[in-house]
């Protein structure tokens, strides 16, 4: 059965109410974004087309603590702005019905960006981190199904590690994520 986030359109904030609610990470999320920059022209191009669809809906499954969301939605939120798509947060913890549809291996890992048609039925999703960062994980909890073995914690450590040096200290993944952005629209 296809998913749908009908009932949830219209009852997020806007990325800006956001934004001056976090309580955590705020300054790091602002330099993230103002670190924003276009890499290649085609991209903007393509996310400004989109101006000429009004077909498309977009929620963000988030929460300002977590890293993730941190540092790759900044990059989301200004691919989006020029786009024209309506884009609402859903704060995880006061959503937690639909978290619990799109959890990440059984787990509820944020961010997780809905698109959705004008109806709610959902076309696609992203998150919660690009995919070459994301596989670090996975990985990891292939290797690692039993959450309470002795060595779980330490190995989430080296993982966590990996992450972090799969993003790298630059801007660098923010493309990465605009190019990702980019091929999931395209396929709707």
């Amino acid at each position: 059965m296809s998913k749908s986030v009908a009932g949830k359109l219209g009852k997020g904030i806007t990325p800006q109410q956001f934004i001056d609610g976090m309580t955590k990470n705020k300054e790091a999320f602002i330099d993230w974004s103002e670190k924003f920059t276009w890499t290649d022209e085609s991209d903007k191009q393509y996310f400004e087309s989109l101006n000429n669809r009004d077909d498309l809906r977009v929620l963000i499954l988030m929460a300002d603590w977590c890293g993730d969301v941190v540092r790759n939605i900044p990059v989301v939120f200004k691919a989006l702005a020029n786009s024209g798509i309506p884009t609402e947060v859903l704060i995880m913890e006061e959503h937690l019905d639909t978290m619990d549809e799109f959890l990440t291996m059984g787990g509820r890992s944020v961010p997780v960006v809905i698109f959705a048609d004008t109806g709610g039925a959902v076309l696609g999703q992203w998150g919660p981190r690009p995919s070459h960062v994301q596989e670090a994980m996975i990985a990891f909890k292939q290797a690692n199904p039993d959450r309470e073995a002795a060595d779980y914690q330490d190995n989430l450590a080296v993982t966590r590690q990996e992450i972090g040096r799969r993003y790298g200290e630059g801007t660098g993944y923010q493309s990465v994520i605009v190019k990702e952005l980019r091929t999931l629209l395209e396929s709707f």
